[in-house]
């Protein structure tokens, strides 16, 4: 299986910014911890995907941190990123999996025991559960209780990461719940140092013992 670190997985949002600031932030992200990178756009073409996620993977390869695209295998397999994430409404895992070759890092997202298992069984790498927290993207959102993610972490052998609202002063709810890592998005895209809350972010997570 690929190495790969999610104890700070960060999903971008580029709502409201223009490249530059969007850009900036993004490398600001990864100065301050971040350990895997999550380029998510839905309103873009195809074409608008792929030339940002070249700009975005410049940025993370710096850092030697994975980029990961969403939702979509063309752009992730066009952009040579290191990965895709798919949601339940997107390309089945296994069928990715086929595209993409076994080098390739594979996230699916799961709110159920019988969903991560079927992701887990098609080759996904990781899985992303939530939300956890009501948030603030334009990502619909169905929440996702403590005890759900617990069983769902005790039930697959792949990291787990929980995702959904989570901030520095709200990840408390996870102490104890054997997760590989927690998703930031607004915590660090919205932050007015999106470095610092990125480290602050990751210190906190530590402090309670996610992701190890």
């Amino acid at each position: 299986m690929k190495k790969f670190d999610s104890s700070l997985y960060f999903i971008t949002d580029s709502t409201g910014y223009t490249e530059a600031e969007f850009l900036r932030r993004v490398e600001q992200g990864l100065r301050g911890g971040a350990t895997l990178l999550q380029l998510r756009e839905k309103d873009r073409t195809t074409r608008e995907y792929l030339d940002l996620a070249g700009k975005v993977h410049a940025i993370a390869r710096r850092y030697d941190v994975p980029l990961i695209i969403d939702d979509r295998v063309d752009v992730a397999l066009a952009a040579g990123a290191e990965g895709v994430h798919l949601g339940q409404t997107d390309m089945p895992v296994s069928m990715a999996r086929r595209l993409m070759g076994d080098d390739k890092i594979i996230g699916a997202t799961t709110k159920t025991v019988p969903q991560a298992l079927e992701a887990y069984e098609q080759g996904a790498d990781y899985l992303g559960v939530g939300a956890i927290y009501p948030t603030t993207t334009k990502v619909i959102t169905i929440l996702t209780s403590v005890d759900t993610l617990r069983e769902i972490c005790q039930a697959v052998p792949v990291p787990v990461n929980a995702i959904g609202g989570l901030n520095r002063g709200n990840i408390d709810v996870l102490e104890g719940v054997p997760v590989a890592g927690i998703c930031a998005v607004s915590a660090i895209m919205k932050a007015e140092d999106p470095a610092r809350a990125a480290a602050e972010l990751k210190a906190r997570a530590a402090e309670l013992g996610i992701g190890r």
